[in-house]
């Protein structure tokens, strides 16, 4: 082709020469083959005066064109020589793709050999490194001092103890028998050098003022990598290190409970001892001569008060004693009692957590605190054998109870045996003690311990705060354990007022004397709160029916031919009468009303404030005898009017509303 386009074979210079001398033209193949018009060509060519050249250029192409074919010839021949060749060599070719294939499978074989000598190679390699025990560890093991660097030896050699435990065909190699013996001498080397390190450091504690917690902190919990190597590879070693550590911790800890209960001790308060108990002899009796401190100290046992706020404070820190001590301080023994089972709380939880990070072994734990617990208990057990007081009881029951619950909280596990043992303790010695104040009321000498005088008695008012006291606890932590002996309790007393009231003279003043006992326990039983609302309905009801007989006492006294005949004569209907009067019956009780009512109403008025002991209950028995009165007398006026002759008697009755307005008068000097 002479103009070709761009795919033609026509060389770069050519191509660009053309380009350059028709100035962009292109032709293709096809116009060569189509009739050229000569004279438009001579045109062209004489515009731009280059005929010669474009001869030169279409003889070129002529050229070029006769070579392609001739080379596009030979290459075929080539190519069906080539094929000839190749048949003619066929099965040579298969040979040589057998004879490699054959030898690939020899070289893969020949991998796989060399992959399982590497393979021996690394796993010899390791057996060796775990086994081999360098001279650097040697030298550690034997001659370091116990720091950091020295567990991490401690761990390089427990490691390789391991590897040679681990599978049993190793220990038959010749190999581990070669290093074993070395082994075996740096492991006891070990053992020895470790335990005698951590019991040294166990020796420490029991040098005085060492912070035991610190201690174990700080400086054990560091180590406890060496107590699990001789866990591990020594357990007669660490059967020792053990043993060591249980028997100096519970001597120390012994001690330290020993000497914080003999300071206690001197910081206790006294409270309720047998000759204490409501009712056990005379005693009793000369608590109000001695004076209101005696009386009120006597009272402390059975009044709950204050010392409730010890509930309050159950997590607080305990007591100091050389801080008490300093500023002359005493304390219930419940506070001492709180004391205590805070420090043991604290440090039990301590040492638990502790050795079970320590040891990982919890069984240690109890058998260190059995002498701090037996310390404990031999005190509890002789406090207990002494003590009469309930309320003090019934309070280490509930702190007992609400320590439980805070061990609960911490999740750990290890007073639980404790905790259920001291409440064995406490509940049968409140129920005895309990039973003794139930006694001494039924047994006591109502004779003489009665005192000539209708106010409430302070034996009932010690019953009453006791009362109040044990229903608060009971709903604090009582589980309702005490319900029944409340019961029994209120029962003795009633006994005992019944007795008091029948060594008064009038059926009034024992009504009083019954009346003022039942308001004073209403009033403490409200400051019980809702738990005592069974309990004061029952007083309440006891309170309104002597209120009602007093009533009665009181207007028979003052008003008694009034009272007698409207009784005797007249029906609460004023329709029917029971016995028909005559005006000879009425004029001597019309007459006499007349004369003395007012003077009788002040006497009234004047013993009803005098005799009761409670401003709100004197209000009461005054309205409800006035009240009284004016009925009586209003029905003794309907009377009047009725009888015969009875005009006769009407400038003697006293009118209604003289009587009401004297009444208000009282009334508002109340």
């Amino acid at each position: 082709m002479w103009i070709g386009t761009k795919n033609s074979c026509m060389a770069g210079v050519q191509e660009r020469q053309y380009e350059e001398f028709f100035g962009g033209f292109y032709f293709d193949e096809d116009a060569l083959s189509k009739d050229i018009s000569l004279d438009g060509l001579d045109k062209e060519l004489e515009e731009h005066k280059n005929y010669d050249v474009l001869i030169s250029i279409l003889t070129n192409g002529e050229k070029q064109r006769d070579m392609a074919t001739m080379v596009e010839g030979n290459l075929g021949h080539i190519e069906q020589d080539l094929i000839q060749d190749y048949i003619k060599d066929n099965d040579s070719l298969v040979l040589l793709h057998d004879q490699i294939h054959d030898c690939d499978i020899v070289l893969s074989q020949i991998g796989s050999l060399l992959s399982g000598f590497q393979l021996a190679e690394t796993k010899l390699a390791a057996f060796v490194e775990e086994i081999v025990a360098p001279p650097g560890l040697v030298n550690a093991i034997i001659d370091g001092e116990v720091n950091d660097d020295y567990i991490k030896s401690l761990n390089m050699l427990s490691k390789k103890l391991r590897f040679a435990q681990v599978d049993p065909l190793l220990n038959a190699s010749k190999a581990l028998k070669d290093i074993k013996q070395e082994l075996e001498r740096l492991r006891k080397k070990a053992l020895s050098k470790v335990s005698a390190y951590v019991i040294g450091i166990f020796s420490s504690m029991r040098k005085p003022g060492t912070n035991i917690q610190i201690l174990q902190q700080n400086l054990l919990q560091k180590y406890r990598h060496l107590v699990l190597f001789l866990k591990e590879h020594g357990i007669e070693k660490y059967n020792d290190v053990c043993a060591a550590y249980v028997d100096k911790m519970n001597k120390v800890l012994s001690e330290d409970f020993r000497v914080y209960l003999e300071a206690l001790e001197s910081l206790k308060l006294d409270i309720g001892v047998s000759t204490d108990v409501i009712g056990y002899d005379a005693n009793v009796v000369d608590l109000i001569p001695r004076g209101r401190e005696q009386l009120r100290n006597h009272r402390f046992m059975f009044s709950l008060g204050e010392r409730s706020n010890i509930l309050k404070e159950i997590d607080q820190p305990g007591l100091v004693p050389c801080i008490s001590e300093a500023n002359s301080l005493k304390y219930p023994y419940e506070v001492i009692f709180r004391s205590l089972q805070k420090l043991l709380m604290d440090t039990a939880s301590s040492e638990y957590i502790f050795i079970k990070a320590f040891f990982r072994d919890e069984s240690m734990f109890y058998r260190v605190f059995e002498g701090p617990v037996a310390v404990i208990d031999e005190n509890m057990k002789l406090t207990l054998a002494n003590s009469h007081d309930a309320i003090c009881l019934m309070l280490m029951i509930c702190i007992t109870k609400k320590h439980q619950l805070v061990m609960s909280n911490r999740r750990l596990p290890c007073l639980d045996t404790y905790l259920d043992k001291a409440l064995i303790y406490l509940w049968p010695r409140f129920k005895t003690v309990f039973d003794m104040y139930i006694q001494s009321l039924y047994q006591c000498d109502a004779k003489m311990l009665w005192v000539d005088g209708t106010h409430p008695h302070h034996i009932v008012r010690c019953y009453m705060e006791f009362t109040a006291s044990l229903i608060q606890l009971n709903a604090e932590c009582g589980d309702g354990q005490l319900d029944m002996s409340l019961k029994r309790l209120r029962l003795a007393v009633d006994d005992l007022l019944v007795r008091f009231a029948e060594k008064f003279a009038t059926q009034k003043l024992k009504h009083l004397f019954l009346l003022n006992n039942c308001d004073m326990a209403i009033s403490i039983l409200k400051e019980a709160g809702e738990e005592a609302k069974e309990l004061r309905r029952y007083f309440e009801e006891k309170l309104e029916s002597n209120l009602v007989s007093f009533v009665d006492e009181l207007l028979m006294e003052y008003f008694g031919d009034l009272i007698k005949f409207v009784k005797n004569h007249i029906s609460e209907d004023l329709i029917s009468y029971t016995e028909c009067p005559n005006i000879a019956d009425v004029e001597p009780v019309v007459k006499n009303f007349a004369v003395k009512w007012r003077t009788a109403l002040e006497l009234m008025h004047n013993e009803v404030v005098t005799c009761c002991s409670n401003f709100v209950s004197g209000m009461a028995i005054l309205k409800a005898a006035m009240a009284q009165l004016l009925n009586d007398y209003n029905r003794l006026s309907e009377c009047v009017k009725m009888i015969p002759g009875g005009s006769s008697l009407n400038r003697n009755l006293v009118s209604i509303t003289s009587i009401s307005y004297e009444i208000r008068k009282y009334s508002r000097t109340l």
